[in-house]
């Protein structure tokens, strides 16, 4: 399905591209990583059936130029970023739902945190809360080595040591409108690998909280904050298809369960 929308907003310090498909009740999906919009182009045709659905290239990465340095500090700018999006294309308040993969889903926390009126679910895919695991300084220390082996050897051999987060297979291939590999190691991975969540504003609004992870990376580094996130939050772990990235290898199944989480808390709301 193309867009029944595509355009650019000026942010300070950047442009964010952005595309919509579909009509409905807003659903803004927030990539995470080194993924743009085009992770979420089968994803987005599916919910187009029942939903406005927003997706976009976080600043700095494929379409979304920089005009300034880059996003500091990160989550903060990243929030502020999602925001103005949907003041942009929402701009009487509608209220909305969203969907954050990866570092996405520290977005989309942080958006309930700032206006928990207006987002009304967030369902946050295997966010890197590292921070909130027991032993949260090894893996502060992992990302660290992967940082220092891009800047030692390039980027080819940071992501190759990244495997490690995926149980030692490579990183899922993912679409993606450019290459933003050096982009994500220098700017993104050690600032959304330092986030923490407020767990405390988050729990006063749990009930439209969902916490997942993928059914087949359950036993995989990159699945772990999400587990101890629902913990906190006294949620259970929803299950979604697939792995770190279900959303775009298992689409289908990945749409239909995401479809009815949606539904069953837009009745609840309701």
């Amino acid at each position: 399905m193309d867009p029944l929308e595509s355009g650019t907003l000026a942010v300070p310090g950047a442009r964010l591209y952005f595309e919509v498909r579909g009509s409905g009740p807003l659903l803004l999906l927030i990539p995470g990583g080194a993924s743009d919009a085009e992770v979420f182009r089968d994803l987005a045709d599916e919910l187009a059936a029942r939903h406005r659905v927003v997706t976009y290239d976080p600043r700095g990465i494929s379409r979304s130029r920089l005009d300034g340095p880059p996003p500091e500090p990160w989550l903060l700018t990243q929030t502020d970023d999602a925001a103005r999006l949907l003041d942009h294309l929402a701009p009487n308040g509608e209220p909305v739902r969203v969907f954050g993969s990866c570092a996405g889903g520290l977005t989309a926390l942080e958006l309930m945190v700032r206006d928990p009126q207006r987002i009304r679910l967030a369902v946050v895919h295997e966010p890197p809360a590292i921070e909130l695991l027991p032993d949260a300084a090894r893996h502060a220390a992992f990302f660290d080595e992967v940082y220092a082996t891009f800047r030692r050897d390039g980027a080819a051999a940071a992501l190759d040591r990244l495997r490690a987060l995926f149980g030692g297979r490579p990183a899922p291939q993912l679409p993606e409108a450019t290459d933003n590999s050096a982009f994500f190691l220098s700017h993104v991975m050690l600032p959304s690998s330092r986030c923490v969540p407020d767990v405390a504003a988050l729990a006063a609004v749990a009930d439209r909280i969902v916490v997942a992870g993928g059914r087949e990376s359950r036993t995989y580094d990159v699945h772990q904050p999400a587990a101890v996130l629902a913990q906190l939050l006294g949620r259970g772990l929803v299950e979604f298809p697939g792995g770190h990235a279900g959303y775009a290898k298992h689409t289908a199944p990945f749409a239909r369960q995401l479809t009815g989480i949606l539904a069953a808390a837009r009745t609840v709301a309701c």
